[in-house]
C-alpha cells in the first residue's frame, strides 16, 4: 500500500478525529493522504486535520477490507497470545505499539466457570488524550479476537504517570530516541 500519495474517498465513511477522539464522517470525494497504517487502522491527513479510519471502511480508500472477523486460533500460551495482540494496537499519532510504548501496566487472565476473561490496565502518554477510549476499545477488540477469550475489559489508569523511560528499547529505537 502506498502512503503519502493523495487518495480520493470513494464513499463517505466513519472516522475518528485525532487527537480529540470525536466521531466524524468523511464525505465521498474528499482528498486524504494515508500517513500511517498500523494495527488494522489508517491515519489519514484531511483538509481538516488528522483522522483515523477503521479497517471496515478501508474500501473507501480503495483497499480491500478483511471479510468478517474470525477468531484467531491460539496454539501456545494464551497469556502470550494476549500480549501479542496488544502489540498490534497503536496510538494513531505514534508508530509504536502500546506495549512497546510502555502503556500496558497489567494484563491478567482469569478462568472461571469454563470462561476466560482478561483485564488490562493501561495508560496513555497524556491524560488529556481524546483518543484514549478509542485505543482502549481497539485493545479490547484485539483481545476478544482470540479463540478462548470470552470477556475483556481494558481500564484506563493514570497511576503511575507514564513517562518516556517506560518505552521499551525497541520502541525507543523506532522513535529515534536511543
Amino acid at each position: 500500500m502506498s502512503t503519502n500519495s493523495e487518495i480520493i474517498l470513494s464513499r463517505e465513511c466513519d472516522a475518528v478525529q485525532i487527537p480529540s477522539g470525536h466521531p466524524i464522517v468523511l464525505p465521498a470525494g474528499m482528498s486524504v493522504v494515508i500517513t500511517q497504517s498500523l494495527g488494522g487502522t489508517f491515519t489519514v491527513a484531511t483538509p481538516g486535520g488528522l483522522a483515523r479510519i477503521d479497517l471496515k471502511d478501508s474500501d473507501a480508500l480503495g483497499l480491500d477490507p478483511e471479510k468478517g472477523i474470525e477468531k484467531i486460533q491460539v496454539t501456545g500460551d494464551l497469556q502470550e497470545a494476549v500480549w501479542n495482540q496488544l502489540k498490534t494496537v497503536f496510538d494513531p499519532e505514534i508508530p509504536v505499539n502500546v506495549v512497546d510504548l510502555g502503556l500496558i501496566y497489567d494484563c491478567t487472565l482469569n478462568a472461571a466457570d469454563g470462561k476466560t476473561s482478561v483485564l488490562v490496565k493501561m495508560t496513555l502518554t497524556a491524560p488529556g488524550c481524546g483518543m484514549g477510549p478509542t485505543i482502549a476499545a481497539d485493545a479490547r477488540a484485539k483481545i476478544l479476537a482470540l479463540d478462548g477469550i470470552e470477556e475483556a475489559d481494558v481500564e484506563l489508569v493514570w497511576d503511575p504517570p507514564w513517562n518516556q523511560s517506560m518505552i521499551s528499547e525497541a520502541g525507543k529505537m523506532k522513535l529515534g530516541i536511543l
